[in-house]
């Protein structure tokens, strides 16, 4: 593993990172770039050995996390904070090199509980991972605080 860069990518979110949506810590740690598109939220960033598995490849639980936070910050732009209910990744391919980009889309958007998909797919274009997710809306910090 190349130390300095896992080092570099650590320092870099530490000096970086703010409790916000696109700046929060691990966002920063894997230096993801957010973009959205029409009705879409994509996430691109590169995989970088410090994110690999045993074997070689993009660890699952990295690739399961950049679905995650995709589906979550499209919610979050379209209507505002929300809790993963329960999420289903399926791993079609190993990643190993190159840029990584997960675009996340709605199956339906509801008014308490919407359902989310994205799909990461590698340089290539070849599709790495998918995943489906359920979703509940949270109120806006400031309502929480001001019910209490």
């Amino acid at each position: 593993m190349d130390e300095m860069s896992a080092r570099q990518a650590f320092e870099q979110a530490l000096a970086t990172h703010r409790p916000a949506f696109e700046h929060f810590f691990l966002a920063r740690l894997l230096d993801l770039r957010f973009d959205y598109p029409e009705r879409q939220c994509v996430i691109t960033f590169e995989a970088k050995d410090f994110m690999f598995n045993p074997q070689g490849s993009l660890h699952g639980g990295i690739i399961a996390t950049a679905l995650d936070i995709s589906m979550g910050h499209l919610l979050n732009r379209r209507q505002g904070p929300g809790a993963t209910l329960e999420m289903k990744t399926q791993y079609v391919k190993a990643a190993r090199a190159g840029t990584m980009r997960c675009c996340s889309e709605f199956i339906k958007l509801g008014q308490g509980i919407s359902y989310l998909r994205a799909v990461m797919t590698d340089a290539d274009g070849d599709t790495v991972a998918f995943a489906t997710s359920t979703w509940k809306r949270l109120k806006p910090p400031a309502e929480r605080s001001s019910k209490s």
